[in-house]
């Protein structure tokens, strides 16, 4: 069966590969067009592909799919139909006075055949995302969605199918070695969201054909309560930040440093800001499950290992429920004092556990999050402007939201992209095109230039234009 799978992602390769080549750059009607079929297989099937996420989580808010997938997708196709034409121009480049009256151009050109590699925490969004910037660039595009996630890929397969050519958009399904075997294809460029260790790999797989690689990884993202922030407001942020799907979200706060002393208000605090938004847990369709029974059963010991060596750990149940030994709900979990050492100190946690550090001066806050891998995202909550300016230009992550969390993933004029180890490259909006993209210099040299005379055979012309270049630059 792999080897029947391999057999259509190689065909469906050569597919693409062949189409392109008779249209290798598309005029903007056929972006467009191209566009508005998956803006059409967004609107149209919102149901199903919620039911189709909620049936792969055992339980996925309908809510949080239509917001955070389909809206976030929906907008960033329509932005991307607003500006394609501006995009896809020619654009004018200064040419320096030697080689006047000379012009530069920069062309936007179409790579050929996009390779994306899709995660399960956001399936939709994380899938069709970069394929709206690899269709509006001018490519063909191959997905590979995650094994996680069987009864939406198959859908999205399906989809795909039924709005476009196999040779314009196709979804190649199957496990981790069929996810091998789709890397190592010599793409030319390739997307890959998913963890770190994972990234690194896919980066070596690449790097045989000599395909340039996105890599949107992940890493522990800090969240600062700053001495000068609203308390209430920032942990009704973070409770919300940390939670959306159940804290399986790349860039959710994954620790929180606070000032000294401030540890157990700040817990009561987010205790009351959870209870706030979920009130119930265990059958509350609101709050998601956690995608797999490994996944669970690494968060428990996450857990469970830092509770055994003294840690504070307090779980929230606003409702006082009974665990359900069938779901995969897990509870929103607080931790302070928790060694350096432990696992959910080290490790990305991706779930509803949320490490509290309390710091003692600004220095040991930005000292903090500079040892560790540079991370994905950075949240910081406070209204002095003179420490809010010492994190930005301090400290290096892929990007920030000041006051709130997440929200920087959704701004389309913005690029999203890690630096490091949560990755590299970026994309959304003008920027996806572009990483989609080879912009080609391009010169066109005047009737009027004197270029001639600095050629052979060299004398006293030569000396002099020379001289004048010499001075003029």
């Amino acid at each position: 069966m792999l080897q029947v799978r391999q057999d259509v992602l190689g065909e469906r390769f050569r597919l693409q590969r062949a189409a392109f080549e008779k249209q290798p750059f598309p005029d903007p009607s056929v972006r467009k067009d191209r566009l508005k079929r998956l803006l059409a297989l967004t609107e149209h099937h919102e149901a199903d592909i919620c039911a189709a996420i909620d049936a792969d989580f055992g339980g996925r808010s309908a809510h949080e799919t239509r917001l955070a997938e389909l809206f976030v997708v929906r907008a960033g196709i329509r932005h991307t139909l607003s500006h394609l034409k501006g995009w896809m121009r020619e654009r004018r480049v200064a040419t320096t006075l030697p080689f006047l009256p000379g012009r530069n151009r920069l062309l936007p050109q179409p790579l050929g055949v996009v390779g994306i590699v899709s995660p399960w925490n956001y399936p939709f969004q994380l899938a069709v995302a970069p394929v709206t910037a690899a269709l509006a660039a001018g490519n063909r595009v191959l997905v590979k969605p995650s094994e996680l996630t069987p009864a939406f890929s198959a859908l999205l397969a399906r989809l795909a199918g039924e709005h476009f050519a196999p040779d314009e958009l196709s979804v190649i399904t199957g496990d981790a070695e069929m996810g091998k075997a789709f890397v190592s294809k010599p793409f030319d460029h390739l997307l890959f969201t998913g963890s770190t260790a994972v990234g690194r790999q896919v980066a070596i797989a690449a790097a045989a054909n000599l395909t340039p690689v996105t890599l949107e990884l992940g890493g522990k993202s800090p969240a600062i309560f700053d001495p000068s922030c609203d308390l209430d407001a920032a942990t009704a942020s973070i409770a919300y930040g940390k939670l959306l799907n159940a804290g399986q979200t790349c860039i959710a706060p994954d620790y929180l440093l606070v000032p000294k002393g401030q540890a157990g208000t700040v817990a009561a605090k987010l205790a009351t800001a959870v209870a706030q938004l979920y009130p119930t847990l265990r059958d509350n369709p609101d709050y998601t499950a956690i995608i797999s029974e490994r996944h669970f059963q690494r968060l428990r010991a996450m857990i469970a290992e830092a509770r055994d060596a003294g840690a504070d750990v307090v779980e929230i149940n606003p409702a006082g429920e009974d665990a359900d030994a069938a779901s995969r709900k897990l509870l929103p979990t607080l931790v302070s004092n928790a060694g350096p050492d432990l696992r959910l100190m080290r490790e990305e946690i991706f779930g509803p556990v949320l490490p509290i550090i309390e710091y003692a001066t600004i220095d040991d806050a930005i000292s903090h999050v500079n040892q560790a891998d540079r991370p994905l995202a950075l949240y910081w909550f406070g209204k002095d402007s003179t420490n809010r300016q010492r994190i930005l230009r301090e400290t290096v992550a892929g990007g920030v939201t000041i006051n709130d969390c997440m929200l920087h993933l959704v701004q389309e004029n913005q690029p999203f992209g890690g630096v490091g180890a949560s990755g590299m490259g970026a994309y959304h909006g003008e920027w996806g095109f572009r990483t989609f993209s080879k912009e080609k210099p391009v010169f066109l040299q005047s009737r009027l230039s004197a270029g001639a005379l600095l050629r052979p055979p060299y004398g006293k012309t030569f000396e002099r234009l020379f001289g004048l270049l010499r001075h003029i630059t």
